[in-house]
């Protein structure tokens, strides 16, 4: 946005605009760049600047809910990747998806994904410096060298590249400054974590007609390591263990003030060991071995594989064409390899060992034109395209006498035209409507057939589903917005959209057991109605934002294990991922965020949620038990506390403290048919403590001391119950009580 454009907002708005952040923008209260010297500490609740719907703007002038977070407030929250935002964002549900430590299972008010099958679009979109990462594994991105990380609650259609149905996380990586800068730091903690994070980046060349670099560079890179949480007690090796080596780049030519040209690359190696399950009852093909103590702790006979690597590069072109124009244009290229292996037994006993590999591609093209004329109307316009391929292969052992091999191919092409226009209707007044459009095919083509061996390298002349099949989808989704300023602090908003997601083909097709299985399912379709306000009182020392949300939800696609027989001899001894579609569904909820600033010293936020998610319609069978099933991955209420207190010291620095604490009531974390017997995951209502000291130095150090889950309490995130065929009933638990010592230079 044009500087002289971005004077439309009153002071009294800007600073407004944090209400919607809540809880986690601490640090920008603190940030008073502008405050006399004898005034450091701060006294008023500060501003940022998001970039929600593809322009400059703080964000009160976004109608919609979101949160956003500072390099600072990710430092001081201990935020070491996404999944530690889980608390920190009302009606967020993030995590490491079952036996791997990046994959991730994102929801956002009762909508998302949990299964990882290739080819099936996330519910929550995840955002790389506007690139869409397509494939949930590797998706748990790291936190370092970042700018800021925005969570968007609700459809997202109308402004980001792939149509998100349940909301968007956009991770910002810093940008290129005139002049040098960076930082190096080292972290340490207990079972044995040693983290390496360093980066350094200023101009390279000569100097544009302004006096500002030509060339602009940077380059960062992190190395994650930590001892296992658990061990495999035959083999002694680590489970639940971190080994992370990171690398981001980019690269920018300033060739005017009016075009630029950037470059970006990065690329992950997880070579982290498989995550430990714990048994949540004995298994009743092995007698005799009792679940372990421990929640870590495995006894798996299969080896310690869990490999992701994931690489990405973009260009960027940004054209500023006259002084209400400006134009941009994204190509990106990502590709992921992952290898693992699940023992879902957790074992030496072959009852359930399966070997996965998958190998995801994808190309994307986006052009936008953003118009800012300095009058009533401003907008933002694009054409979407993506072209992924996203392939796989599972080798299935059972009782070591049942041996499958599913594998198959998903191509995508999808192609998308969209636009977002503002309109002040009066100088209070604002309206914002609206529309995408969507056509997508998918692809799918799938093998899946039976061996005789576990060698896998003779077929037994049993095949559950040989396809090639493609389907098309389209889809226009709506939206339409009001926001009125009733007072200088207090902005009210109503939100109607629609929300769209593809459907597609079961790559775990079973057709020769189940033939409905390699029909496609349906795709999602939310519509989604919100209001709220954002209200600052006291001189900006207290934030509120408020909002209620009624989503409509249609054709949900659920992925359940079902049992079936592989043989032929009438005994289910085998299971697969079943896909389909699970009906209708409402989902209402209210979000409260607050930030409230006592004095120069004290600092107290925090958000409560309360959510309401109901089947309608969940037709099995033949039968509608809706009554009967529960939504996953959505709990009644959560919420978190934080209390910090800052002062500075005599010699120039500062120091600060931080208690946080947050809840979620009891939850249901997969999808199971509970007339069939079957068990779902199941995790009751728990809290969690955790706390941190930081130092500052009035020069480039900082020392900060961190804890989270100061309590050591066990919770369930996720697991398998697959008892009804294998006996299996295992659970995934989140970290136990970790402490960190991290030191910062900064220059």
């Amino acid at each position: 946005m044009k500087q002289g454009k971005q004077t439309r907002s009153k002071i009294g708005h800007s600073t407004l605009s944090l209400a919607i952040a809540g809880a986690l923008l601490a640090p920008a209260a603190w940030a008073q760049e502008a405050a006399p010297a004898a005034e450091a500490q701060a006294k008023t609740l500060g501003s940022i600047t998001v970039t929600a719907r593809k322009r400059e703007e703080t964000l009160q002038e976004v109608p919609v809910a979101i949160t956003a977070f500072t390099p600072e407030a990710l430092d001081r929250l201990n935020v070491e990747d996404l999944s530690d935002l889980d608390a920190q964002v009302p009606n967020l549900t993030i995590y490491a998806a079952r036996g791997s430590s990046s994959t991730i299972t994102a929801y956002i008010r009762g909508v998302g994904q949990s299964d990882p099958l290739w080819g099936v679009d996330p519910g929550v979109g995840i955002y790389m410096d506007d690139v869409y990462i397509a494939r949930p594994q590797g998706a748990l991105l790291d936190v370092f060298d970042v700018e800021r990380i925005e969570v968007l609650r609700g459809p997202q259609g109308t402004l980001y590249g792939k149509n998100t149905i349940g909301g968007a996380i956009k991770y910002i990586s810093r940008g290129l400054p005139t002049s040098l800068d960076g930082f190096a730091s080292v972290t340490v903690g207990n079972y044995g974590q040693l983290d390496v994070k360093a980066a350094i980046a200023g101009p390279i060349g000569g100097s544009t007609q302004g006096g500002d670099a030509t060339l602009r560079g940077r380059l960062s890179v992190a190395s994650l390591n930590r001892d296992g949480f658990g061990e495999n007690v035959v083999t002694g090796q680590d489970v639940s263990d971190k080994e992370i080596l990171a690398l981001r780049g980019s690269l920018g030519a300033y060739v005017s003030d009016a075009l630029d040209i950037q470059f970006a690359f990065d690329w992950m190696d997880d070579q982290s060991g498989v995550r430990g399950a714990k048994m949540l009852a004995a298994n009743r093909f092995a007698p005799g071995q009792a679940p372990l103590n421990s929640r870590y702790d495995i006894r798996s006979g299969m080896p310690n594989i869990n490999d992701t690597t994931i690489k990405g590069a973009s260009a960027t072109v940004n054209w500023r064409a006259s002084e209400d124009w400006s134009f941009k244009y994204v190509l990106a290229k990502r590709e992921s390899d992952t290898e693992t292996n699940i023992d879902f037994d957790t074992l030496q006993n072959k009852i359930a060992d399966v070997k996965a590999f998958y190998s995801d591609q994808q190309i994307t093209h986006e052009l936008q034109a953003n118009y800012d004329g300095g009058g009533r109307a401003r907008g933002v316009m694009g054409v979407y395209a993506f072209d992924g391929e996203a392939g796989g292969q599972v080798l299935n052992n059972f009782f070591n006498a049942s041996f499958g091999d599913t594998q198959g191919t998903v191509f995508t092409e999808s192609i998308a035209a969209y636009a977002d226009w503002t309109f002040d209707l009066t100088d209070k007044l604002k309206l914002d409507v609206g529309v995408r459009y969507t056509d997508e095919d998918k692809r799918a083509k799938v093998l899946n057939r039976g061996y005789r061996d576990a060698s896998f390298s003779v077929p037994n002349g049993l095949v559950a589903a040989n396809f090639d099949r493609k389907i098309n989808f389209k889809n226009t989704s709506p939206k339409i917005s009001l926001d009125y300023q009733i007072a200088p602090d207090i902005l009210l908003y109503g939100l109607a959209t629609r929300g769209f997601k593809s459907g597609g083909y079961n790559i775990r097709a079973q057709a020769a057991a189940v033939p409905r299985s390699a029909e496609p399912f349906d795709d999602e379709v939310v519509d989604s109605f919100e209001v709220g306000s954002k209200m600052a009182f006291f001189d900006q020392r207290l934030f509120l934002n408020l909002a209620y949300f009624h989503n409509d939800y249609k054709d949900i696609q659920l992925s359940v294990f079902t049992a079936y027989d592989s043989n032929g001899d009438g005994t289910n001894d085998a299971f697969f991922g079943d896909f389909t579609n699970a009906g209708s569904g409402t989902v209402q909820g209210l979000e409260v965020e607050y930030q409230w600033l006592p004095n120069e010293h004290w600092l107290i936020s925090g958000n409560l949620a309360w959510l309401d998610a109901k089947y309608d319609e969940f037709i099995y069978a033949g039968v509608n038990i809706a009554n009967e099933q529960e939504f996953t991955n959505a709990p009644d209420f959560s919420g978190a506390l934080n209390v910090e207190y800052r002062t500075d010291l005599s010699n120039g620095s500062n120091l600060s403290a931080r208690v946080g604490y947050s809840y979620q009531s009891d939850v249901v974390a997969t999808t199971e048919i509970i007339r069939t017997g079957a068990v779902p995951i199941t995790q009751d209502g728990y809290g969690l403590v955790n706390a941190g000291v930081t130092w500052k130095s009035p020069g480039p150090w900082t020392v900060s001391l961190q804890g989270t889950n100061l309590a050591d309490k066990e919770y369930r995130t996720t697991g398998y119950s697959l008892n009804s065929a294998l006996g299996v009933y295992t659970g995934f638990y989140g970290p136990p009580r970790q402490y960190t010592l991290s030191v910062k230079y900064a220059f």
